[in-house]
């Protein structure tokens, strides 16, 4: 018996229970039709006690009512979270095989060579696949927080200032240099919270607070098109609780 995690489109497909939860297919052969992949990866007992295929396909066919598509980032609601993680893995080895065939070096064809892996047989070159690193900082002032609307944010919802760290930058300073990028202001009291994968395609979320110390706030316009002090009982519409904006939100307010 193995366990599916089939993509199309960035959609995952997925067994919905009576009760409202999802389950990954785990069948001994794949519930969709061969021609139909795209990529195919085999995880031999790396996360749990079965084999892991992860598919990447080229047409979403008729599957009938015993499961359906979802979007990757939507089925945190319904996916235990090992699978859920399990999930954002094999999306992000799918996307990282897809764009990794060939050797940088010499242009040989690479094959794998271990399950997160690849190698040139001709220069020995090994690759793995790169993250991409950010920062996302919850900036708090007495009992307020700053939150901020992102170009790219769905209306109404207010979230935590963020972006990627830059070559030869540690995550602190790109925690400073970020906010003062994002919103012109000075902070102190830098502290490391917690990480998460985001795997929208493949990056590592490091997630700080910081204590507001000077300035006022001058949004990026390029970046952002709103941003205030909240109170902390006077919260707009914050991201769900599948993101580390959230978990770190959620940790700030138990103080109150």
């Amino acid at each position: 018996m193995h366990y599916w995690f089939i993509f199309h489109n960035g959609n995952l497909l997925i067994e919905e229970q009576e009760n409202g939860s999802y389950n990954i297919p785990f069948s001994p052969t794949t519930p969709i039709t061969e021609k139909y992949i795209n990529s195919k990866i085999v995880i031999k007992k790396t996360f749990c006690s079965n084999d892991i295929y992860a598919l990447d396909i080229s047409f979403p066919e008729n599957i009938g009512t015993t499961y359906k598509w979802l979007g990757l980032r939507a089925s945190h609601k319904g996916l235990s979270k090992e699978n859920y993680n399990l999930a954002g893995k094999c999306f992000e080895l799918l996307h990282w095989h897809t764009n990794n065939h060939y050797c940088s070096r010499c242009g040989t064809k690479l094959i794998w060579n271990s399950n997160i892996s690849k190698i040139c047989l001709h220069c020995k070159n090994e690759v793995w696949p790169q993250l991409a690193i950010a920062i996302i900082v919850l900036i708090y002032k007495k009992d307020e927080v700053l939150l901020v609307h992102a170009k790219n944010f769905r209306e109404n919802l207010y979230g935590l200032v963020a972006g990627f760290v830059e070559t030869g930058e540690s995550l602190e300073e790109a925690v400073i240099r970020e906010i003062k990028e994002e919103t012109g202001l000075e902070v102190t009291n830098i502290q490391y919270q917690s990480s998460q994968p985001w795997p929208y395609p493949s990056n590592l979320m490091a997630g700080f607070t910081a204590e507001y110390k000077s300035g006022d706030i001058t949004l990026q316009e390029s970046e952002l098109t709103a941003g205030a002090w909240f109170k902390y009982n006077e919260l707009p519409l914050i991201p769900d609780n599948a993101s580390l904006a959230r978990k770190l939100i959620d940790k700030w307010l138990k103080q109150f």
